[in-house]
């Protein structure tokens, strides 16, 4: 684990306080961007279900840039003020579907055990090493497989990342966390009976879901691709180290300026996960001063298309493979991990 005097921390510190005059522009040109559309699109729904339909990717777009200064919040990134990014993130929550006191908290281990193969499951997305893989039986390797599949990941996950899953008040949740799911329940059900009721369910699912879907997939698939490419960083416990792992296993994602402004330049992933602290918009600027990011993976956005392929980590090659290559691969000791 690095130490507090690693001489990155100097480095950075300048890009990690937060600017209240852009945090308020980063809130106009996303969270009131997207309720506007919101509303352009329940007057277009009574026009035409198609021009409610083709409004649907423009507010996907700022709903992804809403959930960038939700992330934000949780990292403490937006505001000066504790209290603050609290109490803006739980209210961002409600119009992500998410309670904001569990998904910080989770994504919060997700930043201290990113590339620790001892430390997975929580935070991030789940990835079997070869010798895992090999060891499953046959419908393990099965549900795996439908798992990692694309069309099940960027197609059904957004339901079950965004609707399903933050819904579960889990026993093992610290009674915190578990209150945080039952108050945000309550309060998205009230609201969505009472849009139901106002708008009508059709439109109102017409209005919200479309946008919903096209951002949630658009948001798993950038959070995928900055840990899943080919040469990314996966060590066990011993031999793990908070740097490399955000230099090494975190990618730049090389994006066009449209694409950036809607992610919240989160294609500079590896400033992120060095420094949470850094807000969205100064992650570019250090990027581009800090002489440390100069050899950081480099993906395009056709590379990270391509890196879908990628399901298992190979840790005598230290790389990502696909499912045929690992089963190309010679003979492993799967024999002596246990059926799963």
């Amino acid at each position: 684990m690095s130490s507090p005097s690693t001489p990155w921390r100097a480095a950075v510190a300048d890009y990690a306080e937060p600017h209240i005059g852009r945090t308020l522009v980063d809130l106009a040109t996303s969270v009131l961007a997207y309720l506007g559309l919101l509303v352009a699109t329940g007057f277009a729904a009574h026009v035409s279900v198609l021009l409610a339909l083709a409004l649907a990717p423009l507010t996907a777009g700022f709903l992804l840039r809403t959930f960038i200064v939700f992330h934000d919040c949780a990292h403490g990134s937006m505001f000066a003020s504790r209290r603050a990014n609290r109490a803006v993130g739980t209210v961002l929550g409600l119009l992500l579907y998410t309670p904001f006191a569990t998904w910080a908290h989770s994504h919060a281990v997700h930043h201290a055990t990113a590339g620790n193969l001892d430390r997975r499951g929580i935070g991030d997305v789940p990835t079997l090493t070869v010798e895992e893989y090999l060891a499953r039986t046959p419908r393990g390797r099965l549900a795996y497989r439908l798992f990692r599949n694309p069309l099940i990941m960027f197609g059904l996950g957004p339901l079950l990342s965004f609707v399903v899953l933050p819904r579960l008040a889990r026993r093992a949740m610290r009674p915190r966390l578990r209150r945080a799911v039952i108050r945000t329940n309550v309060i998205l059900a009230a609201a969505v009976v009472a849009l139901c009721v106002w708008l009508g369910p059709l439109d109102y699912l017409l209005v919200q879901w479309p946008a919903a879907w096209l951002a949630g997939s658009a948001g798993i698939f950038l959070f995928y691709v900055q840990h899943q490419f080919e040469d990314a960083y996966w060590e066990n416990g011993d031999n793990w180290d908070f740097t490399d792992a955000a230099i090494r296993g975190s990618s730049f994602l090389r994006l066009p300026a449209i694409l950036r402004f809607f992610s919240g330049n989160i294609g500079y992933h590896h400033v992120h996960h060095l420094s949470a602290r850094i807000p969205n918009y100064n992650l570019r600027r250090a990027h581009d001063s800090v002489e440390l990011f100069r050899e950081v993976p480099v993906l395009t956005l056709r590379a990270a298309l391509s890196s879908t392929r990628l399901k298992l980590w190979d840790d005598q090659r230290g790389r990502l493979v696909t499912f045929a290559e690992a089963h190309a691969l010679p003979a492993r000791d799967a024999h002596a991990l246990p059926a799963t």
